[in-house]
């Protein structure tokens, strides 16, 4: 219970003391938004390591030269923990936003922070903003950022690690209309961090694996048509051999 506080404690003061920063980076984004958007990350990384350090996390990256330097990517992964966020922006080689839903969007200062390190706000309820979420990542991913995105749509409470919940077939869309590839992830031990004994942090060990890219206009028709399901089939089997490992 005291890694909960403490992390509460160490993230709502962030959250309050940088104010002033938001407003710097504001202005600073109307004259350089490149430089605006590498020093966000920076600041985020930083202070998404505290929070891992503090909760006594430890973590490996395994995958990292399959992600393309030269240009952004659509990354997919199972989604089982808050924590899954956490590990993907201090892993990620390259400017990347996550799809959020859009009632994270209700806190201020949390909000700016989000939108400074160019997440998207996804309104599962109504179908013509989703579209407008999903033109906002393919204009993003046109301009070098690349995106992350949970197809489970939710996080997953299945006791069984490969048993993942459906892949929403519109989820990749930002992929298939920008032609960028897709980088699957499996994530293991993130709910061993505090889904799975709410409300107390452990520590655990956790492992991050990035897959080999997937071009989905490369992919045969059949796949290429439930191109979500095929993903998903893909991160499954890097599960299985990860948990076998």
């Amino acid at each position: 219970m005291i890694r909960f506080i403490l992390l509460a404690f160490i993230l709502i003061s962030f959250l309050i003391l940088s104010i002033p920063i938001l407003i710097y980076e504001h202005f600073l984004g109307k004259k350089n938004p490149q430089k605006k958007n590498w020093q966000c990350l920076r600041i985020v990384q930083f202070m998404f390591r505290l929070l891992l350090r503090v909760s006594g996390v430890s973590y490996t990256v395994e995958g990292l030269e399959n992600i393309p330097r030269d240009r952004a990517v659509l990354y997919v992964g199972n989604h089982r923990s808050y924590f899954d966020i956490l590990l993907g922006y201090v892993t990620v080689p390259g400017l990347t936003g996550f799809v959020a839903k859009k009632e994270m969007d209700r806190y201020p200062s949390l909000r700016e922070w989000m939108k400074n390190v160019n997440c998207l706000f996804l309104d599962r309820h109504d179908l013509k903003e989703g579209l407008k979420t999903i033109l906002k990542g393919i204009d993003q991913v046109k301009r070098g950022i690349s995106v992350w995105i949970f197809p489970e749509g939710t996080r997953n409470t299945n006791e069984k690690l490969t048993d993942l919940l459906p892949y929403k077939e519109g989820s990749l869309k930002i992929a298939e209309k920008s032609g960028c590839p897709v980088i699957p992830v499996a994530m293991v031990g993130t709910a061993d961090i505090f889904e799975k004994h709410i409300p107390f942090i452990r520590k655990a060990s956790v492992k991050v694996r990035y897959g080999k890219p997937i071009y989905l206009k490369e992919l045969p028709p059949e796949k290429r048509k439930f191109s979500g399901a095929y993903v998903r089939d893909v991160i499954i089997g890097m599960l299985e051999e990860m948990e076998n490992e």
